[in-house]
């Protein structure tokens, strides 16, 4: 385990036997199929308490279809590109819910790493603001998760000034289809994510790869504001270190593996949170702090 100069959180303390990264994800993984940790009920009841709400909301919009269709159709055909193509989930129900599953099991698999642990909690709560968004995307792919989404259009400044709309900057509630605001995400960013996900199926990464994999995500040190900097850059490196002999002692015969992860970890790292989070969280919760979520699940705040 490498060594920290100047670092003043417990991990730099002598005596930790079997708490290098290599053993204590595996360590975390192992735990994911066990039983459900109390904190599952704080995102199951903002998951659930927009059930009915959300189940009347879709029903509206499937009856608003054929000016849907009418707003594709003249996208199509406007060469100004006066529209933004956008999407939405298909399924937003079963989607948010397999998305919050998996968000339970990230948060207890990041609680339950002791070298995590062992940092200060201002560094924690900066490593799980800046990497949920990616290890849930991770987790997704580990999970084999996917989704279906449908193409909706934005209106431009032009129509939303002639038409009296709200700039979709200002808004605060979701969009309502009655008034003929596209909500969702623009399409060039969830293409990304599917990316991704085929990118981690092709390769068919196995769970520890996954494991590792989730290391260097959350162990980020280019984060501004840790504390415990040279400490984190120790792990991150690692985590690539742990990744690259397993790799080499399974797939001795693909030389190229590695590399090929690091490239998925690249992609990866072009999500930004904002997306995954009115992706797959609005629909069902609404416009939540998802900071605030995070809090109440890894804290008890």
């Amino acid at each position: 385990m490498a060594t920290v100069e100047g670092c003043h959180c417990r991990g730099a303390a002598g005596g930790r036997n079997n708490s290098s990264i290599l053993y204590s994800i595996l360590k975390s993984e192992s735990l994911l199929s066990s039983d459900e940790h109390p904190q599952q009920h704080a995102l199951h009841h903002l998951v659930h308490k927009t059930t009915t709400t959300s189940s009347s909301t879709s029903t509206s919009s499937s009856s608003s279809s054929a000016p849907t269709a009418l707003l594709e159709l003249r996208q199509q055909a406007c060469s100004c590109n006066s529209t933004r193509r956008r999407g939405i989930l298909r399924a937003p129900q079963v989607t948010c819910k397999a998305a919050s599953a998996v968000l339970v099991k990230t948060i207890r698999f990041v609680k339950n790493v002791p070298c995590f642990r062992e940092l200060p909690e201002d560094d924690q709560l900066v490593l799980v603001r800046s990497g949920w968004a990616a290890l849930l995307v991770l987790g997704l792919a580990h999970d084999r998760v996917d989704f279906e989404t449908t193409e909706t259009v934005e209106p431009s400044m032009l129509q939303r000034i002639l038409t009296g709309l709200p700039d979709r900057q200002s808004e605060v509630a979701p969009a309502e289809p009655s008034r003929g605001v596209a909500a969702g995400v623009c399409l060039v960013d969830i293409q990304a994510i599917k990316a991704f996900l085929k990118k981690c199926w092709t390769l068919d990464i196995s769970t520890k790869e996954y494991a590792y994999l989730k290391g260097a995500v959350l162990f980020n040190p280019d984060v501004l504001g840790l504390r415990c900097l040279h400490y984190i850059q120790s792990l991150r490196r690692e985590s690539h270190q742990a990744l690259n002999e397993h790799v080499k002692l399974i797939h001795r015969e693909d030389s190229t593996r590695f590399a090929k992860l690091l490239i998925a970890l690249s992609m990866l790292r072009a999500i930004s949170p904002p997306v995954v989070a009115q992706l797959f969280f609005k629909p069902v919760i609404g416009a939540v702090n998802m900071e605030e979520v995070l809090l109440e699940m890894f804290y008890g705040k």
